[in-house]
């Protein structure tokens, strides 16, 4: 399985994975002008892990803004999650988010709403 280790732009966050681990990490802002290009890799990376290992899936997100096509990624990426917890599948997820930013905090709990395995948000003061 090819890693990921995608650098961060102005408009695009940084993704990063470790497929021994299961981890995949996301931070910064994500509005890149096209989306469902920019994170086809992750998503293929998402299924291929799920699909070929047994290890488990840690999402490690640090997202500052996401654009509507990248809530939609995000939302296909933690309902492939979701469906591989209640097959048995160890699957976590935190969100950091910056304490003085509540419209991220309040995005991450809309989709703690929809998952049953673990799912924690965490306030960071970045000053």
């Amino acid at each position: 399985m090819n890693e990921l280790n995608i650098i961060a732009t102005n408009s695009t966050p940084m993704i990063r994975t470790d497929g021994a681990s299961g981890t995949l990490q996301l931070a910064g802002d994500s509005y890149p002008e096209h989306a469902f290009e920019f994170f086809a890799p992750l998503l293929a990376w998402v299924k291929q892990h799920l699909a070929q290992t047994d290890a488990p899936l840690r999402l490690e997100l640090a997202l500052l803004y996401l654009n509507t096509s990248s809530v939609r990624i995000l939302m296909d990426i933690l309902d492939q999650a979701e469906e591989a917890f209640q097959a048995g599948r160890d699957v976590s997820l935190t969100w950091r988010y910056d304490s003085d930013n509540e419209r991220v905090a309040e995005l991450a709990e809309e989709f703690r709403e929809d998952c049953s395995f673990p799912f924690t948000i965490e306030a960071c003061e970045t000053r």
